[in-house]
């Protein structure tokens, strides 16, 4: 039983970025098509609204970008 956790633990899981709640930087600017500059700036100008500093890196709450994205006129 534990042999077959430890193996669970090693596979590295592969996840479409569209069933994700959270995305790196990286991820969100070739999901919604906008620079990794650019995203970043949104990041650590709207961190609390839908970004998190987690260690070294913002992630971004998928849904709530979609939802910022949406009632933008520019970014």
């Amino acid at each position: 039983m534990q042999e077959r956790i430890n193996s669970m633990e090693n596979e590295n899981v592969m996840m479409p970025v569209s069933e994700k709640y959270m995305l790196t930087i990286r991820e969100a600017s070739v999901y919604f098509n906008i620079g990794v500059k650019k995203m970043r700036r949104l990041a650590e100008d709207n961190t609390g609204r839908f970004a998190v500093f987690s260690g070294n890196r913002y992630l971004i709450i998928r849904t709530k970008f979609e939802k910022f994205v949406e009632e933008c006129s520019a970014l």
